[in-house]
């Protein structure tokens, strides 16, 4: 089965959040946190696919979370790069 590491992005208060997480089907997953139905750290949201990594398995998925949540630099950068996007 096909998992896959994900990057959500969203703009609050002049601030950039991203949420990190793994899933088997990232546009259903994208529409759960955006439902509000998601990580309780989501909800009351608008959020954005920053990213998304395929990975061959749910070990590798869940390991490369672990990574990405704390790659605070590749995080920022993504964030940066939303930030610079929504503003003209």
């Amino acid at each position: 089965m096909d998992c896959y590491v994900y990057v959500l992005g969203t703009l609050a208060s002049n601030r950039h959040l991203t949420y990190v997480g793994w899933t088997d089907d990232v546009a259903r997953r994208l529409a759960q946190h955006n439902a509000g139905k998601g990580a309780r750290s989501t909800r009351g949201r608008a959020w954005v696919l920053l990213y998304s990594e395929r990975c061959a398995s749910k070990r590798h998925a869940m390991s490369r979370e672990w990574h990405l949540k704390r790659d605070r630099a590749f995080r920022k950068g993504l964030a940066r790069a939303l930030k610079n996007n929504a503003c003209p």
